[in-house]
């Protein structure tokens, strides 16, 4: 028996509350888990799981060997670290989450940099715009837009996520743009059905205005929406990261530039372990330096 790998697992077990969890957190079998388990308690002349059908409990040796292994694959983590900084070649797979349109237009071109820096660091990404589980999903890390609800993670605070309203020059020929958020009444929207059809609020100073969009199109996926936009069939409120591109060559034009859009906080949420390998540390600090809010 691998005496640290059997530690790991069994305090992924504990953390993620089945050997069903751990396992697809692990990248092994549940099958797998459940014999490192059996080989650790067998070493040990002692019971850490009470097990049911569903779901495991700790014993009470096994609440206090957790900290115990904790402490231990922390102090491990830690000289590995120290070897890791040292050679500056972190190590091994990173399985990160991502929505669609921030994952395709702002990550996947920054990841460039990182992978120079860390040669030997590969890439798992999941782009969805569900709010992957962490401990589900097996991810070590992902970038969320909204409110954090989870306080059982870490997270990192990035730059907010920004949006833009736009409209296709053809369309503004034959509809007219904007003058005043009331003028939106005469406009088609293209709508994310992610969003809906939530008002679009917009502010001026003290002016406060917000406006329930009438859909020439509801689609399921940020770049239907852009493409939906560049056809001329009507506006929408977009991403910058997906607007920007139109935006520099003229195929976009910004409606109601005067007025301040709503924008959502993002971050980069983590599991909250107390070892944590050198390939994520270095990760956490890539995404904080590209993605972060700019110092005054």
């Amino acid at each position: 028996m691998d005496l640290f790998t059997a530690m790991r697992t069994f305090v992924t077990v504990a953390q993620d509350g089945s050997m069903a969890a751990a396992a697809r957190r692990l990248n092994v079998t549940s099958a797998l888990v459940g014999q490192r388990i059996a080989a650790l308690e067998d070493h040990l002349q002692s019971r850490l799981l009470n097990r049911t059908t569903r779901q495991h409990s700790l014993t009470e040796f096994g609440a206090n060997y957790l900290e115990h292994c904790r402490d231990i694959l922390e102090l491990v983590a830690r000289s590995e670290g120290s070897a890791s900084d040292q050679l500056e070649r972190p190590q091994g797979l990173l399985r990160i989450a991502a929505p669609v349109s921030f994952g395709t237009e702002a990550l996947m071109p920054a990841l460039g940099a990182f992978t120079q820096q860390a040669p030997e660091v590969t890439f798992d990404l999941v782009l969805s715009d569900s709010n992957e589980d962490l401990i589900a999903g097996g991810f070590d890390a992902a970038f969320r837009i909204g409110a954090l609800q989870d306080s059982t993670l870490l997270q990192t605070r990035l730059a907010p996520y920004r949006m833009v309203l736009c409209a296709a020059p053809a369309y503004l020929a034959a509809q007219g743009a904007p003058g005043h958020p009331a003028d939106l009444d005469r406009h088609r929207a293209i709508l994310f059905s992610r969003t809906g059809r939530r008002p679009w609020r917009f502010s001026r100073g003290t002016e406060r205005h917000s406006w329930a969009p009438r859909a020439a199109i509801t689609v399921n996926a940020g770049h239907a929406v852009r493409r939906a936009v560049l056809a001329g069939m009507g506006i929408a409120m977009l991403p910058q990261v997906l607007a920007r591109d139109g935006l520099r060559d003229g195929a976009l034009v910004p409606l109601l530039p005067e007025w301040d859009l709503p924008e959502q906080p993002m971050s980069l949420i983590y599991h909250r372990d107390r070892y944590r390998p050198q390939r994520l540390v270095r990760f956490i600090a890539f995404a904080r330096s590209a993605f972060g809010v700019p110092r005054p």
